[in-house]
């Protein structure tokens, strides 16, 4: 129901903020990046629960470090969401909206107060299977199969990021599987990754799963290593290379500002 940016308009947008704003790009080799959020809203004057008939399209950009403390020099420890449901079936889980990161809010507070940076959502119809992480999505590696593994839900936002490593990770002899991923299925795994513009390439130590359970050693952990995995450094090198200009950009995946 809301109209699309025209690609020429987007561009020009593009261009235009960065310019303005060349004075807050973090220097060269200092890991920080100027991050663009476009956002398009219902600006018209109706209050009733009906499509606007006038859109507002802007770009926000700030500059930036890494999302999470330490990076990718750090993998952080998640824990299993289950008292909240980050987005219901057939719902809107697979479109940038405000409601989808309201639904985090506080049980992403609740994860923190005991101690896990990043909350892993599982589907709201079963509470079975893996969706994605409260700020990004999921992604797994087998390195003996040598497989990158991501969910497919229609819940699941789809992320630029995730697509070019799956792309990045086949020409690097991966077998990329879109699937269900059942919970317990991440014992099988040597590596687990939180993946999207804003966290890049962020490794995941640990998934725990308290299933009920008060007490952390009651809790189901999925242990993925306390650091930094073959596989997820060489994905995180081979994008940021790509990003930063040190690699060749086969996919013309870069634009650049003029």
């Amino acid at each position: 129901m809301m109209p699309h940016v025209p690609e020429d308009l987007f561009l020009e947008a593009v261009n235009t903020v960065v310019k303005d704003n060349i004075a807050y790009v973090p220097p060269y080799g200092s890991g920080g990046a100027l991050y663009l959020r476009p956002l398009l809203f219902g600006s018209g004057a109706r209050i009733g629960l009906q499509p606007a008939d006038e859109y507002t399209f802007l770009i926000m950009v700030l500059p930036v470090g890494d999302y999470y403390v330490g990076g990718l020099a750090a993998p952080v420890d998640a824990i299993v969401v289950e008292d909240f449901d980050r987005a219901a079936p057939r719902g809107v889980g697979n479109v940038k909206v405000a409601g989808n990161y309201a639904a985090d809010l506080l049980p992403n507070m609740l994860g923190k107060q005991k101690g896990f940076p990043i909350s892993l959502y599982l589907d709201a119809l079963t509470q079975t299977v893996v969706e994605e992480f409260s700020t990004s999505n999921f992604v797994a590696i087998d390195n003996t199969k040598k497989t990158f593994v991501t969910p497919k839900s229609p819940s699941v936002l789809p992320s630029i990021t995730n697509k070019s490593l799956m792309t990045i990770a086949t020409d690097e002899g991966f077998t990329v599987e879109r699937r269900d991923i059942p919970l317990e299925e991440l014992n099988d795994f040597d590596e687990v990754l939180a993946v999207g513009t804003a966290v890049v390439v962020t490794p995941v130590g640990s998934v725990t799963h308290f299933n009920g359970h008060e007490n952390v050693e009651d809790a189901t952990r999925y242990d993925f290593g306390d650091s930094i995995g073959v596989s997820t450094r060489t994905l995180y090198d081979k994008v940021r290379g790509i990003q930063f200009g040190q690699s060749e950009d086969k996919h013309g995946w870069n634009y650049k500002v003029h």
